[in-house]
């Protein structure tokens, strides 16, 4: 199935460089929240609404699928969240050759994300 983390366009290329990504959410690392944050298609614009909607850096979707994450031996975990959706979550960082594509991101002009 595929999974989508929304990720600031630096931390990617940052990642792209290092060969692993480890940025949780915009706020907080892998090391500090314990895995990495990820939305089905349907949660993508909710979650970038949510989190994301007063970000002035350049954003990117990256297009994953659990499938291959979890061939390459890390787990990948639907767990319930506050607003009583599962939402998958990354427990260890993405390489960068999982990611079957990364697109730009932008709000328009009535605060969807448009990717």
């Amino acid at each position: 199935m595929q999974i989508f983390h929304l990720a600031r366009a630096a931390d990617w290329q940052a990642a792209q460089a290092s060969g692993a990504y480890t940025t949780s959410t915009r706020t907080a690392s892998l090391a500090e929240e314990g895995f990495i944050h990820a939305s089905t298609a349907e949660q993508l614009d909710g979650t970038a609404r949510r989190f994301y909607s007063d970000e002035t850096a350049p954003l990117v979707v990256l297009v994953l699928d659990d499938a291959v994450i979890e061939a390459a031996g890390t787990t990948v975990r639907h767990e319930a969240a506050s607003d009583s959706q599962s939402y998958p979550h990354i427990f260890g960082a993405i390489d960068p050759a999982w990611v079957l594509d990364a697109r730009p991101a932008r709000f328009d002009g009535t605060g969807a994300l448009r990717y």
